[in-house]
Protein backbone atom coordinates (compact mmCIF):
# COMPACT_ATOMS: atom_id res chain seq x y z
CA UNK A 1 0.00 0.00 0.00
CA UNK A 2 1.57 3.39 -0.83
CA UNK A 3 1.30 6.37 0.41
CA UNK A 4 3.24 9.49 -0.72
CA UNK A 5 4.70 9.84 -4.06
CA UNK A 6 7.22 12.51 -5.17
CA UNK A 7 6.32 13.95 -8.95
CA UNK A 8 8.50 16.90 -10.72
CA UNK A 9 5.57 18.05 -12.03
CA UNK A 10 1.88 18.15 -11.49
CA UNK A 11 1.34 17.64 -15.27
CA UNK A 12 2.14 14.24 -14.42
CA UNK A 13 -0.55 13.29 -12.14
CA UNK A 14 -4.16 13.05 -12.88
CA UNK A 15 -7.12 12.19 -10.49
CA UNK A 16 -10.84 11.55 -11.50
CA UNK A 17 -13.41 10.42 -9.06
CA UNK A 18 -14.44 6.33 -9.14
CA UNK A 19 -17.83 7.02 -9.64
CA UNK A 20 -17.35 10.09 -12.20
CA UNK A 21 -19.22 8.47 -15.73
CA UNK A 22 -17.05 9.95 -18.12
CA UNK A 23 -13.99 8.29 -16.19
CA UNK A 24 -13.20 5.38 -18.50
CA UNK A 25 -13.08 7.50 -21.76
CA UNK A 26 -10.94 10.13 -20.24
CA UNK A 27 -8.42 8.43 -18.12
CA UNK A 28 -8.25 5.90 -20.48
CA UNK A 29 -7.06 8.42 -23.39
CA UNK A 30 -4.62 9.95 -20.10
CA UNK A 31 -2.90 6.57 -19.79
CA UNK A 32 -3.01 6.11 -23.67
CA UNK A 33 -0.92 9.33 -24.22
CA UNK A 34 1.86 8.40 -21.94
CA UNK A 35 2.82 5.23 -23.08
CA UNK A 36 5.33 4.57 -25.22
CA UNK A 37 5.66 5.37 -29.30
CA UNK A 38 7.61 1.70 -29.83
CA UNK A 39 6.50 -1.63 -29.18
CA UNK A 40 6.95 -2.63 -25.43
CA UNK A 41 6.22 -5.56 -23.14
CA UNK A 42 3.66 -4.31 -21.17
CA UNK A 43 3.50 -5.74 -17.68
CA UNK A 44 1.12 -5.07 -15.24
CA UNK A 45 2.22 -5.19 -11.53
CA UNK A 46 -1.01 -5.33 -8.90
CA UNK A 47 0.66 -4.48 -5.55
CA UNK A 48 -1.36 -5.92 -1.99
CA UNK A 49 -2.83 -8.26 -0.04
CA UNK A 50 -6.14 -9.97 0.53
CA UNK A 51 -5.32 -9.90 4.04
CA UNK A 52 -6.45 -6.40 4.21
CA UNK A 53 -9.66 -5.01 2.64
CA UNK A 54 -8.44 -1.76 1.93
CA UNK A 55 -4.89 -3.35 0.54
CA UNK A 56 -6.61 -6.01 -1.28
CA UNK A 57 -7.30 -3.41 -4.33
CA UNK A 58 -4.58 -4.13 -6.56
CA UNK A 59 -4.93 -8.28 -6.04
CA UNK A 60 -8.59 -7.71 -7.25
CA UNK A 61 -7.46 -6.17 -9.74
CA UNK A 62 -5.39 -8.31 -11.17
CA UNK A 63 -7.66 -11.03 -10.47
CA UNK A 64 -10.17 -9.35 -12.28
CA UNK A 65 -7.86 -8.27 -15.22
CA UNK A 66 -6.33 -11.62 -15.42
CA UNK A 67 -10.41 -13.25 -15.79
CA UNK A 68 -10.43 -11.02 -19.22
CA UNK A 69 -7.55 -12.91 -20.54
CA UNK A 70 -5.72 -9.60 -21.53
CA UNK A 71 -3.57 -10.24 -24.94
CA UNK A 72 -0.77 -7.75 -24.74
CA UNK A 73 0.03 -7.78 -21.16
CA UNK A 74 1.63 -9.81 -18.42
CA UNK A 75 -0.12 -9.43 -15.14
CA UNK A 76 1.79 -10.35 -11.70
CA UNK A 77 -0.38 -9.81 -8.27
CA UNK A 78 -3.86 -11.75 -7.70
CA UNK A 79 -6.10 -12.76 -5.25
CA UNK A 80 -4.23 -16.08 -5.45
CA UNK A 81 -0.53 -15.02 -5.99
CA UNK A 82 -0.72 -11.51 -4.46
CA UNK A 83 2.64 -9.00 -5.13
CA UNK A 84 3.18 -7.74 -1.23
CA UNK A 85 6.02 -6.76 0.71
CA UNK A 86 7.65 -9.73 1.69
CA UNK A 87 7.76 -10.82 -2.59
CA UNK A 88 7.86 -7.71 -3.94
CA UNK A 89 11.79 -7.93 -4.69
CA UNK A 90 11.56 -10.94 -5.97
CA UNK A 91 9.44 -10.08 -8.58
CA UNK A 92 11.14 -7.37 -9.42
CA UNK A 93 14.10 -9.53 -10.22
CA UNK A 94 12.12 -12.05 -12.30
CA UNK A 95 10.42 -9.61 -14.29
CA UNK A 96 13.85 -8.02 -15.09
CA UNK A 97 14.91 -11.81 -15.66
CA UNK A 98 11.97 -12.88 -17.94
CA UNK A 99 10.97 -9.44 -19.56
CA UNK A 100 12.96 -7.11 -21.82
CA UNK A 101 12.70 -3.94 -21.23
CA UNK A 102 9.48 -3.66 -20.00
CA UNK A 103 6.70 -1.03 -19.45
CA UNK A 104 5.32 -1.23 -16.16
CA UNK A 105 2.18 0.02 -14.88
CA UNK A 106 2.29 -0.17 -11.28
CA UNK A 107 -0.83 -0.51 -9.38
CA UNK A 108 -1.56 0.61 -5.47
CA UNK A 109 -3.73 0.99 -3.23
CA UNK A 110 -3.20 4.20 -1.18
CA UNK A 111 -4.74 6.24 1.96
CA UNK A 112 -5.47 10.52 1.84
CA UNK A 113 -7.43 13.08 2.68
CA UNK A 114 -11.25 12.63 3.25
CA UNK A 115 -12.47 14.29 0.29
CA UNK A 116 -9.90 12.05 -2.15
CA UNK A 117 -11.29 8.91 -0.61
CA UNK A 118 -12.88 7.01 -3.72
CA UNK A 119 -10.34 8.73 -6.45
CA UNK A 120 -8.13 7.02 -8.83
CA UNK A 121 -4.86 8.66 -9.07
CA UNK A 122 -2.86 8.03 -12.21
CA UNK A 123 0.85 9.27 -12.78
CA UNK A 124 4.09 9.32 -14.76
CA UNK A 125 7.06 7.47 -12.72
CA UNK A 126 6.98 4.91 -9.89
CA UNK A 127 5.47 4.11 -6.97
CA UNK A 128 7.66 3.50 -3.46
CA UNK A 129 5.21 0.33 -2.16
CA UNK A 130 4.73 0.27 1.40
CA UNK A 131 5.72 3.59 2.14
CA UNK A 132 2.89 4.41 4.75
CA UNK A 133 4.30 1.67 7.08
CA UNK A 134 7.71 2.62 6.93
CA UNK A 135 8.64 -0.29 4.43
CA UNK A 136 12.10 -0.29 2.61
CA UNK A 137 10.63 -1.45 -0.88
CA UNK A 138 11.58 -1.07 -4.10
CA UNK A 139 10.26 1.95 -6.58
CA UNK A 140 8.42 -0.02 -9.56
CA UNK A 141 6.73 1.21 -12.57
CA UNK A 142 7.45 3.34 -15.66
CA UNK A 143 3.44 5.16 -14.71
CA UNK A 144 1.23 4.18 -12.25
CA UNK A 145 -2.79 3.89 -11.13
CA UNK A 146 -3.49 3.89 -7.06
CA UNK A 147 -6.78 4.20 -5.47
CA UNK A 148 -7.55 6.25 -2.77
CA UNK A 149 -9.68 3.84 -0.16
CA UNK A 150 -9.41 5.37 2.23
CA UNK A 151 -8.21 8.31 5.15
CA UNK A 152 -4.34 8.59 6.13
CA UNK A 153 -2.91 10.36 9.29
CA UNK A 154 -3.45 7.90 12.10
CA UNK A 155 -3.19 4.30 12.70
CA UNK A 156 -2.87 3.11 8.57
CA UNK A 157 -2.90 -0.13 9.51
CA UNK A 158 -6.14 -0.19 11.38
CA UNK A 159 -7.75 2.12 8.24
CA UNK A 160 -6.97 -0.22 5.85
CA UNK A 161 -8.31 -3.61 8.23
CA UNK A 162 -11.29 -1.22 8.70
CA UNK A 163 -12.09 -0.19 4.69
CA UNK A 164 -15.40 -0.56 2.98
CA UNK A 165 -15.10 -3.60 0.90
CA UNK A 166 -17.75 -2.72 -1.00
CA UNK A 167 -16.16 0.85 -2.60
CA UNK A 168 -12.64 -1.54 -2.77
CA UNK A 169 -14.33 -4.09 -5.26
CA UNK A 170 -16.43 -1.52 -7.01
CA UNK A 171 -12.40 0.72 -7.60
CA UNK A 172 -11.22 -2.44 -8.52
CA UNK A 173 -13.71 -2.67 -11.02
CA UNK A 174 -13.72 0.60 -13.07
CA UNK A 175 -9.75 -0.09 -12.75
CA UNK A 176 -9.90 -3.40 -14.99
CA UNK A 177 -12.26 -1.30 -17.34
CA UNK A 178 -9.41 1.05 -18.41
CA UNK A 179 -6.51 -1.49 -18.11
CA UNK A 180 -9.04 -3.74 -20.67
CA UNK A 181 -9.57 -0.85 -22.96
CA UNK A 182 -5.89 -0.18 -23.52
CA UNK A 183 -4.76 -3.79 -23.96
CA UNK A 184 -7.19 -3.80 -26.78
CA UNK A 185 -5.76 -0.78 -28.35
CA UNK A 186 -2.54 -2.85 -28.37
CA UNK A 187 -1.63 -3.74 -31.63
CA UNK A 188 1.56 -5.86 -33.08
CA UNK A 189 2.33 -8.63 -34.85
CA UNK A 190 2.77 -11.20 -32.24
CA UNK A 191 1.58 -10.55 -28.58
CA UNK A 192 4.34 -9.35 -27.41
CA UNK A 193 5.65 -6.85 -27.73
CA UNK A 194 3.18 -4.69 -28.54
CA UNK A 195 2.62 -0.55 -29.00
CA UNK A 196 -0.44 1.38 -28.95
CA UNK A 197 -2.72 1.30 -32.13
CA UNK A 198 -4.63 4.39 -33.84
CA UNK A 199 -8.03 3.16 -33.70
CA UNK A 200 -10.69 4.38 -31.41
CA UNK A 201 -10.90 3.55 -27.69
CA UNK A 202 -13.17 0.36 -27.49
CA UNK A 203 -15.79 -0.29 -25.03
CA UNK A 204 -14.80 -2.69 -22.15
CA UNK A 205 -15.91 -6.66 -21.47
CA UNK A 206 -16.00 -6.01 -17.62
CA UNK A 207 -19.75 -4.69 -16.71
CA UNK A 208 -19.31 -1.55 -14.20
Amino acid sequence: MNLKKQLKTKNDVFRMDYTDPDLLEIMGEKLISWLPKFPHEYVIVCIGTDRSTGDALGPLIGSFFTELRPRHMTVYGTLKKPVHAANLHDYVRHIERRHRCPFIIAIDACLGKSRSVGSIVTGVGPIKPGAAMNKQLPEIGNIYITGVVNVSGFMEYSVLQNTRLSIVIDMAKKVTAILDQIDRQLTHGRKLPAMISQKNIASSKIDI
